[in-house]
């Protein structure tokens, strides 16, 4: 039997204010009708001063450990994929470990940008297949508005702030688990979608520039690559998939993934519309809303799909 990392559990947490597509239109040069017909987007989730990505997390980490029907004793990994870290160091995975109550084992953070969730699942996989590590936490959460520029309309109407987690374990098993993960990255495109500050370049924060035009079109070519590969790597067909659940970035190249693998919409989790874009936690945030709906069953074929900046990309195949 080959050893494979399967999904225990799945938790999410979303910030309880809510910014809608009128409350910003009354703030930049835009309106509902124009965010809804270029994203699907109608709102997003905003975290409260003084609610940090370590927050989030954890509270996306508690009911995920809770649906696993495990105890934080069982723990010997956290990744957290973030781009807002609550500090530069130390990881934002370390508070969370330290506010489990987890005693053992090791933590760390992925950056991967919007890509992260599906970078840090590979990760985990790894250190779960080599031994490194039985049970393992992997937590998406981001406090995007932090990064924003409000002032511009071009991006702010874009994302929003947002956690999910889940828990890994490996079994001895051909029948569940995580069937192979395929991560990308192509560093020339840096300057199409990045922050224009950072602690080494400028000393400060910074806020998220992007070319929406041309990151849409590499995010259509290169999603469709690594949908294939996934599949090829498993003899499998788009035939075969159960459920999509995309990184949640924009309605219209969700769709166009969709369309491109004859899937039925209704086999596409989709909460952009609800939570913009939550960058690393948007894969796990729709992961735990299909699977706690119930509309992801036990062994249902998984395929999630993300791209982000950097340029990174990646795809993962679970089955469940």
């Amino acid at each position: 039997m080959p050893l494979r990392s399967v999904v225990l559990g799945c938790g999410a947490y979303l910030p309880s204010r809510i910014v809608t597509n009128e409350e910003l239109a009354a703030k930049v040069d835009t309106s509902d009708e124009w965010i809804v017909q270029r994203t699907g987007i109608r709102q997003r989730h905003v975290a409260a001063e003084g609610e940090f990505t370590s927050d989030l997390a954890l509270a996306a980490a508690r009911k995920a450990i809770g649906h696993a029907g495990i105890t934080v004793d069982e723990l010997d990994l956290v990744i957290v994929a973030t781009a807002t870290p609550d500090n530069t160091f130390p990881a934002t995975a370390t508070k969370v470990q330290h506010k489990l109550g987890m005693k053992r084992g090791f933590a760390f953070d992925v950056q991967a940008v919007c890509s992260g969730f599906v970078y840090a699942l590979g990760v985990a996989d790894s250190f779960i297949k080599t031994g490194q590590a039985k049970t393992a936490l992997v937590i998406g959460a981001e406090t995007f508005s932090r990064i924003l520029d409000w002032n511009d309309r071009q991006t702010c109407v874009l994302f929003g702030d947002g956690a999910g987690a889940v828990v890994l374990r490996g079994e001895e098993t051909a029948e569940r688990g995580i069937l192979s993960t395929h991560l990308h990255s192509e560093g020339e495109h840096y300057e199409l979608l990045h922050v224009d500050g950072g602690p080494s370049s400028t000393g400060t924060v910074g806020h998220l520039r992007m070319e929406g035009r041309k990151v849409f079109v590499h995010a259509v070519q290169r999603l469709a690559e690594v949908v294939d590969e996934a599949l090829a790597a498993q003899k499998l067909t788009a035939r075969d998939i159960d459920w999509l659940v995309p990184h949640q970035a924009n309605k219209r190249i969700i769709d166009g993934v969709g369309k491109k693998l004859a899937l039925d919409p209704r086999q596409v989790v989709v909460t952009v519309d609800r939570h913009a874009n939550t960058s690393a936690a948007s894969i796990p945030l729709a992961l735990a809303e299909a699977v706690h709906d119930g509309r992801i069953k036990r062994g249902d074929l998984v395929l999630l799909e993300a791209m982000g900046g950097g340029f990174t990309w990646g795809s993962a195949l679970v089955r469940w």
